[in-house]
Formats: C-alpha cells, structure tokens, sequence
C-alpha cells in the first residue's frame, strides 16, 4: 500500500478544513479507498458492509431478517403479517439477497429464504469495535465523574469545618 501526497492549494483546502488553518504546500490526502486499506477492508468489502448496513436501515427489512432467524420461509410466509402487497415484499427481499443476508433455496416448486449469518457476522465485528470504543469512554465518564464526586464531597467538608471552628 503507498500513500501519496498531494498538493493542494488553500482556497480548495479551506473549503474542507477550518478557515482559520495555516496551510503548507503539501498536505497529504487520504482517499476512501486508502483508508479503508488501513482498516483492513478491501474496495470490494466495503461495497459489501455498504449493502450491508443499507439493507439493515429498513424496519420491514429488519423484520423479515428476524423472522428468518426462526428457520426459512416463502415469499407468501414472510408477506403475511406486513401491510403491503406480495411484490413490495419480493423487493425488500431482493435487496436482502444482493446483500447476501439471505439466500433462495429450491424445494420442489418452492423457494424458500434462509438467512445466511456470515453477513451478519462480518457487520457486528465491524460494529464491535465502535462498542468496545464507546464502553471505554463511558468508563473514563464514570471515572472522571466520580472523581468530581469525591472532590466536591471533600471540598463541602472542608467548608462544613471551617464554619463550626
């Protein structure tokens, strides 16, 4: 992997960054593609937890993902308990299926859909990350606060004496 630098005029430069910046003659530009090297996804990977994610953001989609979960269903099946026609159903379940968070089976002249967890997985591992990055700054929170705690506690204390003295 390189990584290459770019001159950049300030004008273009202040568009992006804080107006109030010096700016050198070089700055060095980090692509999309660049960046998600660094974190260890590939172009084509990305475009994957892209779909991912997309597919995920829609209530019926996640319904239908949660009645999977139970074991495979049809078409018909998974339209039932929705307020929508078979089609609009057919169409949450195409864009599940490009996802890859679900896949049509054959059984005779059915064609029932099975969720398929790797995709899943790929998501939460990427997701988890963030949560062991949010529940360490929680911590530091609840450190910081009872820190806070204990020197208003003493601070009080220290006043509470001199008053009676």
């Amino acid at each position: 992997m390189t990584i290459t630098s770019k001159p950049v005029n300030e004008s273009e430069y202040r568009k992006v960054q804080n107006p109030q910046k010096r700016v050198d003659k070089w700055e060095f530009v980090l692509y999309n593609p660049i960046v998600l090297q660094l974190i260890g996804y590939g172009m084509s990977t990305s475009n994957q937890m892209d779909a991912t994610f997309a597919a995920l953001a829609d209530s019926t989609r996640r319904a239908i993902l949660l009645r999977l979960a139970s074991g495979e269903a049809s078409v018909n099946d998974l339209a039932k308990p929705f307020p929508m026609s078979q089609p609009a159903v057919s169409k949450h379940l195409k864009v599940l299926e490009r996802a890859g968070l679900i896949s049509v089976g054959q059984d005779a002249q059915r064609r029932p859909r099975r969720i398929q967890v790797a995709r899943l997985a790929e998501a939460n591992a990427w997701l988890e990350r963030f949560r062991k990055f949010w529940e360490g700054s929680f911590w530091r929170l609840d450190d910081l606060l009872e820190e806070m705690k204990s020197s208003e506690h003493a601070t009080k204390r220290r006043g509470h004496r001199r008053k009676g003295s």
